[in-house]
C-alpha cells in the first residue's frame, strides 16, 4: 500500500467528517422540520385542495427551498412541485398564531386551516381555536412580523 494514502488518512477522514457537517448546515431547509421532513410529513396539497391533514409518504417526497416535503400520492407531489408557492404552508410551517405574536412555535399537523387558498398552521387545537377568532387580524399581524421572527432560531416545541 502507498505510504502517502496512510499517511493522509487521517486529514482526508477528517475533512468527509467536516464536508458532511457543512453540507448538512447547508442544506438545512427553510421550512420547519421535524426529523429532516416539512409539515411532520404531512402533504400540504391534500390540505388545500381536500381541505384535509394527510400523511404523505417518503415514497412520494418532493423538495424545496432545502426542505424535504411528502405527499399522498406521485400526483400531489406534482402539484406541488409545478407550483409550491401555492400549496407550501405560510411562515414557512411555524404557528401562524405564535408568528402573530412575535414567535416561532411548532405544530400540531392536524391544527390548520385553508384561508383563501392559503395554508396556516397552529399550534394545537386550542390554539387554532383563538386563532379562528380573528383571523385577518391574526394573519395582518404575522405578515408584519414575520420578516424579523423568520430570523430567530428558538422555536417553541
Amino acid at each position: 500500500m502507498d505510504k502517502r494514502v496512510l499517511r493522509d488518512a487521517p486529514f482526508l477522514i477528517s475533512m468527509a467528517v467536516l464536508l458532511a457537517l457543512a453540507s448538512t448546515i447547508v442544506l438545512a431547509g427553510e421550512f420547519n422540520e421535524v426529523d429532516g421532513v416539512a409539515i411532520r410529513g404531512y402533504d400540504p396539497v391534500a390540505y388545500v385542495t381536500e381541505n384535509r391533514a394527510e400523511r404523505g409518504s417518503q415514497s412520494f417526497a418532493g423538495a424545496y427551498k432545502g426542505s424535504t416535503f411528502h405527499f399522498k400520492s406521485a400526483a400531489n407531489r406534482d402539484l406541488f412541485l409545478a407550483n409550491p408557492e401555492k400549496y407550501a404552508p405560510q411562515y414557512s410551517g411555524y404557528c401562524a398564531f405564535g408568528v402573530s405574536r412575535g414567535y416561532k412555535a411548532g405544530i400540531s399537523p392536524e391544527a390548520f386551516s385553508v384561508i383563501e387558498g392559503k395554508l396556516y398552521l397552529n399550534y394545537n387545537s386550542e390554539v387554532k381555536a383563538t386563532w379562528t377568532k380573528d383571523v385577518p387580524g391574526y394573519v395582518a399581524r404575522a405578515d408584519e412580523k414575520w420578516p424579523a421572527v423568520e430570523k430567530t432560531t428558538k422555536v417553541i416545541r
